[in-house]
């Protein structure tokens, strides 16, 4: 039976996030460098894609390049800056015909200046799709997103715009880089690794996790749909009783 079919289209969750791992252990499998990895993990982004939209989840976020990765080695984050332009030129097309809005979070402006024109440029054409939207998570991480946060609010407390009063969850929220997303539903990390790995703490405070053994290289449209039916059989209660639930 196909998967899609077992899916119950009204309880779809609204936004998935995904840590995609696992592409230097797939290149190594190879008999090849990590480099190769990255390069055949864009089967996945579009497979995943491709398979949210057609269930109609709204959002989808991908965590493309942590604070953290900057540490690599420096062929390898060139490597990953140059796929990263050569990627989003090649999927534009893609984009467009599938309604496909793009988004970026991070500390964008640590990039290289060709990559944050590319990344400008795709934001800018797509700007007006509606299928869903599909953020690139780019030089991010989430502590240092708190952080930004927090240092914000307080310019405006000190300012006298906002009042110590007022600070409240929504404050916060409208002042994440994901302040146009709503809150993520189901994290899925492939490879095995049972972290989230500093991304999205605040956003996925009541979000389902789904971690399978799958490479990311390897992720197919079956393989995001195994986390949806994982999903839709779980209960969400966000701290009530299950007999609250069913009521």
């Amino acid at each position: 039976m196909d998967k899609k079919l077992r899916i119950n289209l009204q309880k779809v969750p609204n936004h998935v996030a995904i840590i995609m791992d696992g592409n230097g252990r797939w290149a190594k499998g190879q008999g090849m460098n990590r480099i190769f990895g990255h390069k055949n993990a864009l089967t996945a982004v579009r497979e995943s894609v491709e398979a949210a939209s057609q269930i109609g989840v709204n959002a989808i976020t991908l965590y493309a390049f942590s604070t953290e990765n900057w540490k690599r080695p420096k062929l390898e984050v060139d490597a990953l800056m140059s796929l990263l332009i050569n990627s989003l030129k090649k999927e534009l097309p893609g984009f467009q015909e599938n309604g496909v809005k793009v988004n970026a979070i991070g500390n964008i402006e640590t990039l290289p200046k060709k990559a944050q024109k590319v990344l400008e440029d795709v934001i800018c054409e797509t700007q007006n799709n509606t299928k869903i939207v599909l953020t690139f998570a780019l030089s991010y991480g989430s502590r240092e997103e708190i952080v930004n946060t927090i240092k914000n609010i307080s310019k405006k407390v000190v300012n006298k715009e906002l009042l110590i009063e007022e600070i409240d969850e929504n404050t916060i929220n409208n002042h994440l880089y994901t302040f146009n997303l709503p809150e993520v539903d189901l994290m899925i990390r492939t490879s095995g690794e049972q972290r989230i790995s500093n991304f999205l703490l605040w956003q996925m405070a009541y979000a389902e996790l789904y971690f399978t053994d799958i490479l990311w290289p390897d992720f197919r449209q079956e393989h995001f749909y195994d986390a949806i039916i994982d999903y839709q059989n779980r209960e969400r209660r966000f701290g009530k009783t299950s007999e609250q639930i069913t009521e």
